[in-house]
């Protein structure tokens, strides 16, 4: 493993990925990301990553996409304390977040059922896909390790010393999103359901249920806000990504409505104030065409 950690720094000399882990709250902690796709030049780091120490021992929220990563997260997390890690949590499935959970046994793991099935389904493919687009050395030693705790409803987690609560409002991003507040100091991490200067990807999500989700993370009037992607912390992610889907509906329908065709619309679509977001160019594009397609879908059930 030293070894292939000095080949990355002889490839890599200074990532932002590699950054220290950013302190946002009185024992709350987060390990940034960066902005943009997984690509070899970001070692795949794109989505936050972070932990809570309590009295007795430390949970973890999300664990990056490589057990190199959660490596670093714990390398992170041992600069802080030595206290053990008593729980991962996995916020959602999506490629990023959830591929470091090995370099956290034998700490147990927890998600919505919802995400455990889509890792079952799906996430072997991705890190096939993720072994050819970062390479080997980036992933070695990186494998598919499931929760095997899970909740389906909102909850109130006493462990490591600290009340946790693990939140559920439905479909929004994924079928399986859970958030986590941190009560002692108000800190939400919101996985996916919030972004801040990256385009949110629609794949998974429902868009409708994924705006009353976000109305209701605004009323929880959380105290720092821990997007999925973006800086830390980002106060005004949970009304961007809103607007990010507000506007992109709108947008999308009137073009629709007025008769344009689906190549028409990927190329008029445009959302100028979201322009300077990470992931403009390809996954708000994939957003309009995957929009486009289920107001299709929708005509043609009536």
């Amino acid at each position: 493993m030293l070894r292939v950690l000095w080949l990355l720094l002889l490839v890599f000399p200074a990532l932002p990925a590699l950054a220290d882990a950013v302190r946002v709250a009185p024992g709350v902690h987060v390990l940034p990301g960066t902005p943009g796709d997984p690509q070899p030049a970001n070692l795949g780091r794109t989505g936050n990553c972070g932990f809570i120490v309590g009295a007795t021992g430390v949970v973890v929220v999300d664990t990056g996409v490589s057990r190199a990563h959660g490596e670093a997260l714990l390398a992170e997390i041992r600069r802080v304390t030595s206290l053990p890690v008593v729980l991962v949590i996995n916020t959602h499935a999506v490629q990023e977040f959830l591929f470091g959970n090995a370099a956290f046994e034998p700490a147990p793991a927890l998600a919505h059922p919802a995400t455990v099935e889509l890792m079952q389904s799906r996430c072997s493919h991705c890190l096939d896909n993720l072994r050819q687009q970062l390479g080997e050395a980036v992933m070695e030693g990186t494998r598919l390790v499931l929760p095997e705790r899970t909740v389906s409803a909102t909850t109130t987690l006493h462990t490591g010393g600290r009340r946790v609560r693990v939140i559920h409002l439905g479909w929004a991003a994924t079928p399986g999103d859970l958030l986590v507040l941190d009560e002692t100091t108000g800190t939400l991490f919101t996985g996916s359901v919030a972004s801040q200067d990256q385009i949110p990807l629609l794949r998974d999500g429902r868009l409708a249920d994924w705006i009353t989700a976000l109305d209701a993370v605004a009323a929880l009037a959380a105290q720092q806000i821990v997007p999925g992607h973006g800086p830390v912390p980002a106060p005004g992610a949970v009304s961007a990504t809103r607007d990010y889907l507000l506007q992109l509906d709108r947008e999308v329908r009137r073009l629709y409505n007025g008769g344009a065709s689906l190549l028409d619309t990927l190329e008029r679509a445009e959302l100028p104030a979201f322009a300077h977001w990470a992931g403009y160019a390809t996954v708000h594009r994939k957003n309009v065409q995957q929009l486009y397609l289920a107001l299709e879908l929708e005509d043609l059930r009536r």
